[in-house]
This record gives structure tokens, sequence and C-alpha cells, in this order.
């Protein structure tokens, strides 16, 4: 992001209204290759095509804030390779990690990773620091410390089935299991902050936050989700949950969050009401359905309605309901931004 932008977001955030209509949108692999016309695999193993493409997205829409902003990730594989997950990768789909945990007996066994040697982590610091200079070049700096969720990363571990049954079953063996989660989760974040002193926010995405009932998500989600989010004293605290958002809402206050991303099945007006005056919002357009399957005439149509639904139109960053989906193209991302300035004016 550059300074224009972070300064807008934290306008947003402090419910003051910046020059332009804010604006962004969470882009990373599923998107960015696709788009800019290059395999998967050549955005994950080429620090010239990561950069090329993340560029020329800032440059083809400067009127929208990309978050975080040059995001240096390898999707689902980034965290659970620091546990020793095997990556499993594809030339034009979406990697996966497989599971490290095969019975509720291998928690006991677990051990803390190094996010400064073990599995991606150190390639995923590494490929910023590579480019860090050409980064600031453009006017931009390295912002935001990003890391998936603890539910999320125990998800992957052990399985999304297994672990929900295991809270229900095993909820000490899934205390031990998160506790070693955030630990680490700390530390990658304390460490992305040690590397790059621009770094003002803490990104958490956890869409299995949005699984759980009441009383899980007290248990299990908030208190962890709160370490992660204190790894540092951060100006942008930024959860993305795009799955059920109505049982974890009401929470953010005490989690610490002041910007959310949430489903688009979920409306503004309802978010809102269920986090509160002082959490700033983003979306919350249907990405896969309406951003990136529709003409730009129907784009422009919803984004209206969208704009129109909306009883308090502050601290808003108007965007889709999760991150950029696939196949997005850019005629609909210029009329959606077109039609927000022109709402806006």
């Amino acid at each position: 992001m550059n300074n224009q932008q972070w300064n807008d977001l934290l306008k947003v955030i402090h419910g003051e209204k910046p020059e332009k209509p804010p604006i962004g949108f969470i882009i990373d692999s599923p998107w960015i290759p696709g788009w800019a016309g290059i395999s998967i695999l050549q955005y994950y193993c080429s620090d010239r095509h990561w950069m090329d493409s993340n560029r020329k997205a800032i440059e083809l829409f400067p009127d929208a804030m990309f978050l975080p902003g040059f995001w240096s990730e390898y999707g689902m594989c980034s965290e659970p390779s620091a546990f020793g997950a095997k990556q499993i990768w594809h030339e034009t789909n979406l990697p996966h990690a497989n599971r490290t945990i095969h019975d509720i007996s291998d928690i006991a066994n677990m051990v803390k990773p190094n996010p400064k040697t073990d599995g991606l982590l150190p390639f995923i610091i590494q490929r910023l620091e590579n480019n860090q200079d050409e980064i600031r070049k453009m006017g931009h700096e390295i912002k935001f410390a990003v890391a998936r969720g603890p539910l999320n990363i125990a998800s992957f571990l052990m399985g999304t089935t297994e672990f929900m049954m295991a809270i229900m079953m095993n909820p000490e063996e899934v205390h031990r299991l998160l506790k070693i989660i955030t630990d680490f989760t700390v530390d990658w974040l304390q460490l992305q902050k040690e590397k790059f002193p621009t770094i003002e926010g803490i990104l958490l995405l956890d869409d299995i936050v949005g699984f759980v009932g009441e009383d899980e998500c007290r248990e299990f989600a908030v208190p962890y989700l709160k370490q992660a989010f204190g790894a540092f004293d951060s100006k942008v605290r930024f959860f993305h949950n795009d799955a059920q958002g109505l049982i974890s809402t009401p929470f953010l206050n005490e989690v610490g969050v002041n910007l959310f991303n949430f489903s688009f099945e979920h409306s503004i007006n309802e978010i809102r009401q269920l986090a509160g005056p002082e959490i700033a919002l983003l979306g919350n357009l249907p990405p896969r359905d309406v951003l990136a399957a529709l003409s730009p005439e129907e784009v422009a149509r919803r984004t209206r309605e969208m704009w129109n639904e909306v009883d308090d139109k502050s601290r808003i960053v108007w965007s889709c309901g999760g991150g950029m989906p696939q196949n997005v193209p850019t005629e609909n991302i210029r009329i959606f931004i077109e039609t927000i300035k022109n709402l806006s004016r």
C-alpha cells in the first residue's frame, strides 16, 4: 500500500471520511495468476512473475487499495508447511497441504515450529526482501503481517471434520493444539514485523470460526484470536471470515478487531448491528456469483443495490464479501470502482 491508501484506511477505521471513496480488495493467488496470464505455479515459483503481476494490478486500478498489498504467500500451504505438512502442487490449481495429525494422540508430541527456519516461511520473508526496493520505488510499503488463524491452521493439520469433532470430544487436546499454533502464529507475526518495520497492521484469515457455535466460539476462538492480534501494537487489526459470521461477529470487539471482511450472505446492515458502530467493514458484493460471473452492466446494477441498502455508510471499505475469486475480469473491477465513485459524489 502507498501512504495515501494507508492513511485513508486509518481514516475509515477512525470514522473519518477520506477524500476518495474507500474501495479495496483482498487479492492473492486464487485471482492474480489467471488474471495476469500466468500459471499458479509460475506465480509461486518466480519472483519476477509475482512482482510483475502485483504491479500490474496496482497500476491498472489506482483507485482501489489491495489488501494486504504485495502478499507473499503459498496459498493454504504457507503455515502448515512449518508443521511438516506435505504440500501438493499443481500448475493451474491451488496447492493443498496433507494432514499431519492422524490420531488425537499425535497432538501430545507436537512441537512449536520456528518461523525463521521451518517450512515455506523463510521463502515468504525472502521474497519480500528480494522485492522490497522495487516495491518502494513504486511508492508502496509492506504494511501488514499476515497469517492464517489458529482454527484455520488446526483444520489443515487435522482435517476440518476431525477438528470439529475433536472440539466436542477432546477439548483438552484441542486447547493444547491451539495453544501451540497460536504461540507459533505470534512468533510468525512478530518475525514479519521484525524484518519489515514498516508493518503497522495484522491480517488474520480464519473461516473455521464460522463453523462453530456460540459457546465453542467463546472458548476455542476468542482467546486464541485475541492472543494472535496482540502479537504487537498494530493500528489495523484486520480479520477475514467469509464463512458464517453471525455467531462470531459480536466477539470482534473483544478480540481486538477493527476491520472485518465477512460473507456476502450477510448484509452490511446485519453485520453492522452485530459488530457495533466502531468496527470498520469491508464488503459486500457476492464475489463469485456477481463480481466474477455477471456482465459489467449487472455488476454495476448490483453494486448500486448494495450501496442503496446500507443505512450507515461510514466505516465501510467497499469490496466483495470475501477475497477476490478466480476469473474476475478487468472490466468488472473497473465498473465496480466507477460505480462506487459515482455514487459517493
